[in-house]
Parts: structure tokens; sequence; C-alpha cells
């Protein structure tokens, strides 16, 4: 058996493209543009390319876009006042601090201080208890999981996933636990499993659904998986490449791909599969806030 492969970059492209059409059929029908405000602090290069990244795919899917760079030193009570500014400010339908924030801003302080209707990230204490009670409709949830269900349920072909077992390996706030949520809601049977798993590899042998958000490199391996299974590997790791010369890196998952995906029904890569679908779903969600403000129902995708 050799797997299908999930494509992310495909999958994100036709993400993005609802997205822009609706802006558009949007803008025509109201006139209520959606915004998007980034901020960063500091000048940490990841971040800083991730920034430029989600300022481009907003622009390219029509809305409006800011971001607002802060030196590294800028005190905790300024960065506040400026995400009250855009709470308060109507253009702006999505607000997203780039994190980490430097250390002497208590990042959770920041977090909360978002206005719940425009946590397009997903991790205000109000869209977190939206998503564990099931109130899909008014939550905003967390991008790589959104987008990882985006995946799997092309990969399976339904939304309904009643009668299947998934497995997430990991419990993180942002990935594992939003994940377990959604594939609850979507009728899964879940377990979510951890360093404190007994028997780690018979539970993920049991799933039909695999999703690995552990953070650690090729740790899931081809007799770790159910034949059949579908796959979704969220880690991104860098690790060291020797075939490309000294101090060469590459970028592997959690999950061994080539051995696993000899095994597995359905599967994503590493590079080219969740990763692509964060920013794609960050705009998904800034959509969406435009259209509750609207009055107008957003796409599904």
């Amino acid at each position: 058996m050799t797997a299908t492969v999930i494509d992310g970059k495909t999958t994100a492209a036709d993400v993005l493209a609802t997205v822009k059409a609706a802006t558009d059929k949007l803008v025509a029908r109201t006139g209520v543009t959606p915004g998007i405000a980034v901020i960063i602090v500091g000048e940490d290069p990841a971040s800083q390319a991730y920034v430029r990244s989600k300022g481009r795919r907003a622009e390219e899917c029509g809305f409006k876009s800011e971001t607002h760079r802060l030196p590294a030193d800028t005190p905790e009570a300024d960065l506040l006042a400026l995400i009250d500014r855009l709470n308060r400010d109507d253009s702006i339908h999505g607000i997203l601090v780039q994190l980490p924030v430097p250390d002497h801003i208590d990042e959770g302080k920041v977090i909360q201080a978002v206005d719940p209707d425009k946590d397009v990230d997903g991790f205000n204490f109000v869209n977190v208890g939206r998503l564990v009670t099931g109130q899909l409709g008014e939550a905003f949830v967390p991008c790589t999981p959104a987008g990882s269900m985006v995946m799997l349920r092309r990969a399976l072909g339904k939304s309904d996933l009643s009668g299947l077992n998934a497995v997430v390996v990991g419990r993180s706030n942002i990935v594992g636990k939003p994940m377990a949520s959604l594939l609850l809601a979507a009728n899964a049977t879940v377990t979510t499993a951890h360093s404190r798993t007994r028997d780690l590899p018979g539970l993920c042998r049991s799933a039909d659904i695999l999703v690995a958000a552990v953070g650690r490199p090729e740790m899931i391996r081809a007799d770790w998986v159910k034949p059949g299974a579908c796959v979704i590997d969220v880690g991104i790791n860098r690790v060291p490449a020797p075939e490309k010369g000294e101090g060469g890196t590459k970028i592997v998952g959690d999950v061994a791909y080539d051995e696993c995906a000899e095994v597995a029904g359905s599967i994503t890569p590493v590079p080219g599969g969740v990763g692509l679908m964060t920013v794609a779903m960050l705009m998904a969600s800034t959509l969406a806030s435009a259209c509750r403000v609207a009055g107008v129902e957003p796409p599904t995708y």
C-alpha cells in the first residue's frame, strides 16, 4: 500500500481562492472589507518572515491589512493600549499578536486583551470555551488544527467522522487540545495521548485517524500506524542533514514519512502539508469575522 498524499499546497490555494471570491462578493454586497491587524514586537527573523507572509496573503485576498512593528523594548502597557485601540476600530475584524513576545511582556495578558470576536488566532479563553462546548459557529479556532480538519475531511471525503477512532498525540493548547475538540465535534471517538501514555505505539495502531502534534522528529514509525489510516502530521522539526554539507539541515515532521506512507491510506507530507494551511485558515477566520459583522454567512471549506 502507498498512501495518498494530502497536498497542503493545493488545499491552501483552494481555501485562499474561496476566501478571495467571498471577499469580493462581501465588499460588493455590503461594502464591508475584511480588515486584519498583525502586531509584532521585536526583530526575530522567523517571526518577521511569517508576518510578511500574512500581510501578502491578506492583500491577495482583498483585505485591509495593517502591520504594527514595535521595538523589542516596547512597554507592556503600550502594547496593551495598541490592542485596545484595534479592538475599538470597526475597520479591523481580526487581530493577531505574533508570538513569542519579549520576556518582559506577559503573553497570557496580551492574548486575553484581544477582543474574542476579533481573536482570529483562537487563543482567548472565550474562544477556547466556545470550541470545547461545541459552539463552532461562534468560536474562532486555532489555525493549525482548523487547517488539519479541512485536510482530513477532504482526504476522507466526509465531514461526519462517526464510528472512526482518532488518536491525537500531543496535548498543547495550540494544537493538541483544540484538535481533539474538533474531532469530537465531528463525532469521532477521540483519545488524547502524550508523554505519559502507556503503550503509545499500540494506542496509535488503533487509530483510523492519527494526528501527530508532539514536536519530536519522526517519532511515529510505520509499525505505529494502522493499515489504511489517515495520518495528519503537524510537526515541524529542523534536524541535521549531512548530505547537504557541513551544518546542513532539513525540515521533518513528527512522522517517519517514507515508511509510514507505505502503511497509511492517506498522509500529509512535511514540508508541504499542514504548515501551508495555517495562514490560509487565518485569512478564512478574518473573513468569517467580517461576515458576522455584516450579517452574512461565511463560506465553508
